[in-house]
């Protein structure tokens, strides 16, 4: 995870001293936006990558020497089939088309994707790692 997690921060760090940069510039929003959401988007993934290193240490994969043996046995959790995600997914098409068609369909969306998100982050709650 540490050669993932080094990877995500460095694009981090670029797309924030690009943003910086074009913002000061060029002055244009909308680029400036883009860039912003690249920025925040790689800082999730690598403050993500970051976490799990420090829970779960290295793996096999990060040792010069390690074997194929070193990764074997079950290393990790798949939870079974789940309905939330589509759920979430329903939910934020509505939002989407609220967006455009009125308030009222955003606010169903709003209804939709929460109990969605919500279902599919504390699914496997009870699960012991």
């Amino acid at each position: 995870m540490k050669g993932e997690a080094w990877l995500f921060t460095g694009t981090a760090l670029f797309f924030g001293a690009t943003t910086v940069f074009y913002g000061w510039l060029s002055g244009e929003p909308a680029g400036s936006a883009a860039l912003c959401v690249s920025f925040v988007m790689s800082s999730l993934v690598a403050a993500f990558l970051w976490r799990q290193y420090r829970r779960g240490g290295e793996r096999p994969e990060d040792l010069d020497e390690a074997e194929v043996r070193d990764a074997g046995g079950r290393r990790l959790y798949f939870p079974a089939r789940s309905y939330f995600p589509v759920l979430a997914a329903a939910g934020s098409a509505l939002i989407g088309l609220g967006v455009v068609q009125g308030l009222w369909l955003c606010l169903i969306g709003f209804g939709v994707l929460l109990p969605g998100i919500l279902g599919f982050a504390f699914q496997n709650l009870g699960h012991p790692e």
